[in-house]
């Protein structure tokens, strides 16, 4: 398989306590000059906690407004019960693995057929009322490549619950020959290519943008509320992303087709440096100017039926009224693709402006590509325990989770 995940190998158990957690969750919400508002625990798999409930809800509690988890489902699909809970906690979004539609890449990269498990998920997710759903596709050459397209149109025809898909080309930890990297190597130009032609042309790879773009964003409403906001700095290589419309036919329309993305992002720029120079003139004098220039921007032929995308926009650019995404999200499905650096691509600038900050014991905050690179053994055997001695701390807890082991009964290879 490709993905490790086996505590019996590594001869150890990171597992921090819940005050541990505590202080790690505070770590990044003290960051200055904007707290960190999403939180995602993952692992390892987050789920073989049985506290997860709880630390969910304590992380809501310190302020966080989303809360994630990232997770292979094999928990969620065997336990509704467990889905509840974590929904009843505050638990928004589940980040699920989810390498394609048929055995073939399950049985490659993770060892057995999985697929049978991430539908039964899908089955609690909707039984919950876990209505946020990001499938995260780990992207292989020769494995799952051909089964991008598929992957999106899967997520359309589960709109109800699904909310994005984040491809993620593989990265690879120690050592490998160059060949064999080669072969399996993805790159995010590489990616985009896949999603025009597997779409046939519905997406266009001219349709991605890097995720910083949207700090145009960020910066006006900065301006506006004169408070700090949260922005996307991360480097325009770390990744690329765009929201697909799907209306009320099905009919799939990327927002590119029906506004003039860089038109309006530099429309916003240009109203930012004016809001910033001066106070309710300034601001009255944007509000004009966005009102009339917004119809320009938008191609009404194009705009998906049933979207008012210039009411939503003035919405949330002249109040703030961030609800007003609410409708629109739930009629829409971001596809990004985010390459996680390692040893064979690494590139020390976008590692300055990385936007996932790891926390680890200890009070230290990583990027998330160095940590996965470099530090991730070194943190892991510091503050980890030996495998024999977690397991005679925690005899019941191992006797169930080798029941639980049993019970999912994985199918073979075959």
């Amino acid at each position: 398989p490709i993905c490790f995940a086996n505590a019996q190998t590594a001869g150890y158990v990171l597992e921090p306590s819940r005050e541990e957690l505590s202080k790690m969750m505070k770590l990044v919400r003290d960051e200055k000059p904007v707290p960190c508002m999403v939180v995602q625990f993952a692992g390892g798999e987050p789920t073989i906690r049985d506290d997860l409930p709880e630390i969910i809800e304590e992380a809501k509690k310190l302020g966080f407004t989303l809360a994630q988890i990232a997770t292979n489902g094999v928990r969620l699909a065997r336990d509704l019960d467990f889905c509840k809970e974590l929904r009843k906690k505050g638990l928004n979004t589940v980040y699920l693995q989810f390498d394609g539609i048929t055995e073939k890449p399950y049985i490659a990269a993770r060892g057995f057929n999985a697929l049978p498990i991430k539908l039964q998920a899908f089955e609690n997710f909707r039984k919950a009322n876990l209505t946020s759903v990001v499938l995260v596709p780990t992207l292989v050459k020769s494995i799952n490549d051909d089964q991008v397209g598929d992957i999106i149109r899967f997520g359309i025809n589960n709109l109800d619950i699904v909310r994005g898909i984040n491809f993620q080309p593989v990265s690879f930890a120690g050592r490998i020959d160059i060949e064999e990297l080669e072969k399996m190597r993805i790159t995010i130009p590489d990616f985009v290519k896949l999603v025009e032609e597997q779409t046939d042309g519905q997406i266009l790879a001219k349709d991605f943008y890097a995720p910083s773009s949207v700090n145009a964003f960020s910066n006006f409403i900065e301006a506006w509320r004169k408070t700090p906001q949260v922005k996307f700095t991360c480097h325009e290589h770390c990744g690329v992303a765009t929201y697909v419309f799907i209306d009320d036919e099905g009919k799939l329309t990327p927002i590119t087709h029906f506004i003039d993305v860089d038109g309006f992002f530099g429309l916003l720029n240009d109203l930012t440096e004016k809001v910033q120079g001066g106070g309710k003139i300034s601001k009255t004098r944007a509000i004009a100017r966005i009102t009339r220039e917004l119809p320009h921007l938008i191609d009404l032929k194009n705009k998906p039926k049933g979207l008012d995308i210039k009411k939503l926009l003035l919405s949330v650019l002249k109040e703030g009224d961030v609800d007003a995404l609410a409708d629109f999200s739930y009629r829409t499905m971001l596809i990004g693709c985010m390459h996680f650096q390692d040893p064979y691509n690494f590139d020390i600038e976008r590692v300055k402006r990385c936007a996932i900050h790891y926390a680890v014991p200890g009070g230290k905050v990583y990027p998330f590509c160095t940590y996965n690179s470099i530090h991730r053994e070194k943190v892991e055997k510091q503050y980890a325990i030996p495998l024999e001695v977690w397991e005679k701390q925690n005899r019941d807890k191992n006797i169930q989770s080798q029941r639980n082991l049993k019970s999912l009964s994985f199918p073979s290879k075959k």
